[in-house]
């Protein structure tokens, strides 16, 4: 997979402005925008029920394979003005009470619908910050889970952390029941940065919880940033790759700022003067990948960097990289279920989404009735076209002939149009269409998500991209 290298020349500003504007990041296709509320509850049930008893005609493997089970937890004690996620900013411990016990209703509800205890061989707590939960909640959940599932002897165990909320002691705690994989959300080593988002750490801080992880053995261990934020310079940004070098981490996911003040309201807290610009912005990127390379990190998908013995580079190199709503993964395509407040699941050919609100949530469970408030079920062109994508998104390159003998089409006659739309991008030198292939350049990878694009029906048939974060 060709990857920007200190050898390859950053986008120029002509190529930003042709190709740099808003997009979708497709952790799945078709995106969460497309879902819809003619599916409810009974959908979700009736995906898990064919899920229980073998799966639907074409709904591929995912039914005989492990499930990935997503957890959200909602809660913060502070809003971070940059964040996107669906949360619930209170210091009121004490809610999460009447959370988990609607939780626990929830996985009640899923594990009758599949019949019997199913292997999962992922699971992720994300949020929110997970760890605002207390060490007996946490083994709460877990224990809800264990009732309720099977976790597999090789399954990966992770939890997203904020480092303000834990200490060596805790993380030990977390060892105990059975994580073996964490994430830590720094964003940036910068104080003025810190400040203007309103999310202050320090990096000995970090470094020790770091320590400590590693003595505890967990088995890989993430790093969060993110490049354009208020007040960032791409000197700023340099420092704190090199800082992030020294802490060693086994993964790190490079995240580009998403200014959408118009939907998320923490976001209105940040002047957009104070934003750097896009040619910044891409110079930071572009400033990363080299730091990071130069420090040995392998270059994953878009916005993933792993050290070359981590999982997640193994998977590349050996061409099974997966994405899903959590980023890139090692696991095949498998079945995910989405649990708690706005998770997102998909079981066979169907998205189903909860509610995103509390008292919703709340509601439903309350009934009886699993919380799907909205979701998508795919039909013949959707599985081929996400196909396409996930090659794209995953590996940079799209060999014909796999996908045409997996979707029994001839990929000349079926993306003719697209392969056509493809033109502007390969003279730009950002995608090469070979005879039987499609391959991503290094600049490319750059604008990647505006490659796949050409090939999401729904965006080219109403082309309202604005509210899609920018591509870069």
């Amino acid at each position: 997979m060709s990857v920007p290298t200190a050898a390859h020349p950053v986008l120029s500003p002509a190529l930003l402005q042709r190709f740099g504007g808003a997009g979708p990041r497709y952790t799945s296709y078709p995106t969460a925008d497309r879902f819809v509320e003619a599916v409810g509850p009974d959908d979700g049930l009736l995906a898990l029920t064919e899920r229980a008893q073998g799966g639907p005609a074409g709904g591929g493997a995912g039914a005989v394979l492990p499930l990935s089970v997503y957890v959200h937890i909602p809660f913060c004690e502070s809003v971070c003005y940059y964040c996107a996620c669906n949360k619930v900013i209170t210091r009121h411990h004490e809610r999460a009470t009447q959370y988990l016990d609607a939780l626990d209703t929830e996985i009640a509800l899923v594990s009758r619908a599949l019949g019997r205890p199913q292997a999962v061989s992922q699971l992720h707590f994300g949020g929110g910050s997970p760890t605002f939960l207390s060490d007996a909640e946490l083994e709460r959940v877990m224990s809800s889970l264990r009732h309720a599932f099977r976790l597999t002897d090789a399954a990966e165990l992770s939890i997203e952390v904020d480092p303000r909320t834990v200490n060596a002691e805790r993380l030990l705690w977390l060892r105990q029941l059975g994580f073996n994989r964490l994430s830590f959300g720094i964003q940036d080593f910068d104080a003025q940065v810190q400040q203007a988002v309103h999310r202050v750490q320090s990096f000995d801080s970090v470094q020790a919880l770091m320590v400590a992880a590693r003595k505890l053995g967990f088995d890989s261990i993430n790093a969060d940033l993110i490049y354009g934020l208020p007040q960032q310079t791409p000197a700023s940004f340099t420092r704190t790759i090199a800082q992030i070098g020294l802490l060693r981490p086994d993964r790190i996911a490079l995240y580009a700022y998403a200014h959408l003040p118009q939907r998320f309201k923490p976001q209105r807290r940040i002047s957009a003067n104070d934003l750097p610009e896009p040619a910044d912005k891409v110079a930071m990127l572009a400033s990363a990948i080299a730091g990071l390379g130069a420090q040995g990190y392998c270059h994953i998908g878009m916005d993933h960097f792993a050290l070359p013995g981590d999982a997640l580079a193994v998977a590349q190199r050996q061409g099974r990289l997966h994405r899903n709503f959590q980023g890139y993964s090692t696991q095949p395509d498998n079945d995910l279920i989405g649990l708690g407040v706005s998770a997102i699941g998909r079981v066979g050919l169907s998205y189903v989404q909860n509610a995103k609100t509390l008292p919703e949530y709340y509601d439903a469970l309350r009934q009886g009735r699993l919380p799907v408030v909205r979701g998508y079920v795919m039909n013949r062109d959707d599985l081929v076209r996400r196909a396409v994508i996930m090659a794209l998104m995953c590996q940079g390159r799209v060999d014909f002939e796999s996908i045409e003998l997996s979707h029994l089409i001839r990929m000349g006659t079926y993306f003719a149009r697209e392969l056509a739309q493809l033109a502007p991008l390969a003279e730009a030198g950002l995608v090469e269409i070979e005879a039987g292939a499609l391959q991503v350049t290094a600049a490319g990878w750059y604008v990647v998500r505006a490659i796949a694009m050409v090939f999401d029906r729904y965006l080219q048939q109403d082309q309202q991209r604005a509210q899609f974060s920018r591509i870069v």
